[in-house]
């Protein structure tokens, strides 16, 4: 059942997201375009995504536990370090350089892009060794 509803909601992001333009490089880019021809639709689409988590929590933390799972699972470490401070950075430059971040680039995939293709091969193998140098480099408390 939690697949099934993951996939759901798997899709109904994508379909979000192409429908708000935003599987397209050139919107991204034009957003990050201040003095030139800046485009706000990357901000309508935050500021949607914003107000629908902040409901969502509000709704979710009233029950005692999620719907499908025995408990919450939450981050122990709270701090803002280093790892997260390099590990933003790059997602910022990535999508700013390729004008896609991961949800918009998976969405992106069924268009059969090349560069696209490239792109999410790319994020895998990032992905990969993060979690491999993760592993390696940081014991478990």
């Amino acid at each position: 059942m939690k697949a099934w509803i993951a996939m759901l909601a798997g899709v109904l992001f994508g379909l979000g997201l192409s429908l708000a333009g935003m599987t397209q490089p050139a919107v991204v880019l034009g957003f990050l375009d201040l003095f030139g021809r800046w485009d706000p639709r990357l901000m309508f689409v935050m500021l949607g995504a914003v107000v629908t988590t902040a409901v969502g929590y509000r709704c979710v933390w009233r029950g005692r536990r999620p719907w499908l799972a025995d408990g919450f699972q939450l981050p122990a470490a709270q701090a803002i370090d280093a790892r997260l401070v390099a590990g933003a950075a790059m997602f910022g430059i990535g999508w700013g350089i390729a004008g896609y971040c991961p949800g918009p680039a998976l969405a992106s995939l069924t268009a059969g892009n090349p560069a696209v293709l490239l792109l999410v091969a790319c994020m895998g193998l990032g992905w990969w060794l993060a979690a491999t140098f993760t592993a390696t480099t940081v014991s478990p408390a």
